[in-house]
């Protein structure tokens, strides 16, 4: 900028600068791997601001809601139910105007349900509440894009955590990851994900080996670290 503007002039340009500007996904990953929950928070409020400077834009509708997600993520592997459960609703309604102007982006979808499953764990009213929004938006983005992996994650992730008698279960949750691994490769949320369903199915040995592949491809992954310790060698 140049030195002769006036200061109210920068700041005012520094501001919108700040509400325009998209949040960077590296930087979402990043807090979460660390489980930084505090620079999650920061992220969501410069994802919010742009939000308000654009509130008919799908795309930063998603970001927030995007950054809400990960923030959920974090309070869930902390066992915090009730923190996720405000972030995840806090996100939903975000991600459902964002569905609601691009109904045919498959992402979007994806997001809007992995908030639905986020919100699920704080009480049984929740799992009413959001159950068929969580399984629904996850299988809608699946449609709109059967390519597109980490929505094969989100799926598992609800399979691992819906009982068998309902259609989940680890054995549907690995057939998921799986299919996340065969279409990318090098995605490591499939890999940890993988780990855990194969941990709970007493397969200790191949679930080291699947969360030694996620840490291999991200080795900040703070969670990842955490469940393979807790996974017996046998």
């Amino acid at each position: 900028m140049r030195n002769d503007m006036p200061r109210w002039l920068v700041l005012f340009i520094s501001a919108a600068l700040a509400a325009t500007a998209a949040v960077n996904t590296a930087d979402l990953d990043k807090a979460r791997d660390r489980q930084d929950a505090a620079a999650l928070e920061g992220l969501i409020s410069q994802a919010r601001q742009r939000t308000q400077a654009n509130p008919n834009s799908a795309q930063a509708l998603y970001q927030e809601a995007l950054a809400d997600s990960y923030a959920a993520e974090i309070a869930i592997e902390v066992h915090d139910k009730k923190k996720a459960e405000s972030l995840a609703e806090a996100g939903i309604d975000v991600a459902r105007k964002a569905v609601a102007i691009e109904g045919g982006n498959a992402e979007y979808h994806r997001v809007l349900g992995d908030l639905c499953g986020q919100a699920i764990p704080a009480n049984i009213f929740s799992a009413l509440k959001y159950g068929q929004c969580a399984r629904d938006e996850v299988n809608k983005a699946i449609q709109l894009d059967p390519n597109l992996a980490i929505a094969y994650v989100s799926r598992g992730v609800g399979n691992y955590y819906l009982p068998s008698q309902m259609g989940g279960g680890y054995d549907s949750a690995l057939k998921d990851f799986d299919k996340a691994i065969s279409l990318s490769p090098n995605l490591p949320e499939a890999y940890l994900w993988k780990g855990l369903a194969l941990r709970k199915l007493n397969k200790n040995a191949e679930a080291r080996q699947a969360l030694q592949k996620a840490l291999q491809i991200d080795p900040n992954r703070l969670w990842a670290k955490q469940q393979l310790e807790k996974t017996p060698a046998q």
